[in-house]
């Protein structure tokens, strides 16, 4: 079937991004959506491809963090072509949209990272860069190089803007290391800025926010718990309704009440579900090499020889599984945080996350055990 045919594809449960659709179709054009209908109500002369019983059509998954896929590490190989290849890795796992993610590295592989997503972004499902670092807290370094981690200053802005042009791009970075006004230059240039690696304290997240900061990723993850008296980028995440939280949801880098808790505290449209992809996802490798460290997994955990966490071995499809059959979230927020909800954080809530009409026709099929059936893009 061509993709720019009209066609419809039938199913018995429709998730529109929103809310459920019964016996429902929706209806494909010129690579667009349509519209949703009652499989009665299509159009006699659109092709039908009916899915099977009980089957469940969703808008296509949003990666806002995936470093590699399929042998494939962007570090080591920051071009056009090793983007589309991470991205088409994860397509048979339900996802329509990433960000591919460069972690902490030298300026040089930085700015040639930056410029391959200048290349790759808009097309094969590629959105932009996310650059992980270089400014992020050398007390909280997670398995990035501490010798390749940067002090901000503003002469930083000169090359780090292009990131605005390269797509709907974000960048992680500890707010306290980075000067005044620095946040404030990045979200003016399109830039998303998001909070990670970091032990900012409530304030100074606070600040970074009425800055342009809107995101705070791996909730949990590199940063200090949640205390009473210090609520720091957990708590400030979990009661601030203009942050967006990244939350990996593989059942190791956070305890499945803890996603229940920020789920609550949230709800859907407040937390993002993101995979920390390695090469390893959608490859038949049990190790590889990061940053000159050999990263190994071993039932499901990939780990450095320290024992330190390295990503995740984890696809965005296992995420949403993980979440509802872990974490009890209900499967209509799991979809939601998995689709809507970053593509709002991209400002793409409109083109993506949702099957209205005029959304690009990104989906992706599955079983009453949220396994992947077929994923499409662009219809």
């Amino acid at each position: 079937m061509e993709k720019h045919d009209r066609h419809a594809i039938l199913a018995d449960r429709v998730f529109d991004g929103r809310s459920w659709h019964r016996h429902a179709a929706v209806l494909i054009e010129q690579g667009r959506i349509r519209g949703l209908a009652a499989w009665g109500d299509v159009p006699s002369d659109w092709p039908q491809h009916r899915l099977p019983a009980n089957s469940i059509l969703a808008p296509g998954f949003i990666d806002l963090q995936v470093n590699g896929g399929g042998g494939v590490l962007l570090n080591d190989d920051p071009t056009p072509d090793a983007m589309r290849a991470i991205a088409q890795a994860h397509r048979r796992f339900g996802t329509t949209a990433c960000l591919p993610t460069l972690i902490t590295d030298t300026r040089e592989q930085t700015q040639v990272a930056i410029a391959a997503a200048r290349e790759a972004a808009g097309h094969d499902g590629v959105l932009g860069l996310h650059l992980e670092g270089p400014f992020i807290s050398p007390a909280r370094p997670g398995v990035h190089r501490p010798d390749r981690i940067s002090q901000a200053t503003m002469d930083d802005l000169d090359w780090l803007a292009e990131l605005g042009s390269a797509g709907t791009s974000l960048i992680t970075l500890a707010p306290e290391c980075v000067p005044k006004g620095f946040i404030r230059q990045l979200a003016n240039a399109g830039v998303r800025v998001s909070a990670g690696h970091s032990e900012a304290s409530a304030d100074i997240l606070l600040n970074a926010i009425d800055e342009g900061l809107t995101g705070v990723t791996h909730l949990f993850n590199a940063m200090p718990p949640l205390a009473g008296r210090a609520p720091g980028i957990v708590g400030t995440a979990l009661a601030e309704p203009r942050l967006t939280a990244g939350l990996i949801v593989d059942g190791i880098h956070v305890d499945p009440i803890s996603v229940r808790a920020a789920f609550a505290a949230k709800g859907a449209d407040g937390i993002a579900l993101v995979t920390d992809a390695m090469p390893s996802v959608g490859a038949s490798i049990d190790k590889f090499e990061l940053m000159g460290r050999t990263i190994r997994l071993q039932n499901g955990r990939l780990t450095a020889e320290d024992g330190t966490l390295a990503g995740a071995h984890l696809d965005m499809a296992s995420a949403v599984r993980n979440a509802v059959n872990l974490a009890r979230i209900p499967l209509e927020d799991a979809l939601r945080a998995a689709s809507f909800t970053p593509a709002r954080f991209l400002g793409l809530e409109h083109e993506r996350g949702v099957l209205q009409p005029g959304a690009r026709a990104d989906l992706v099929a599955l079983t009453p055990e949220l396994t992947v059936i077929e994923t499409w893009l662009g219809g």
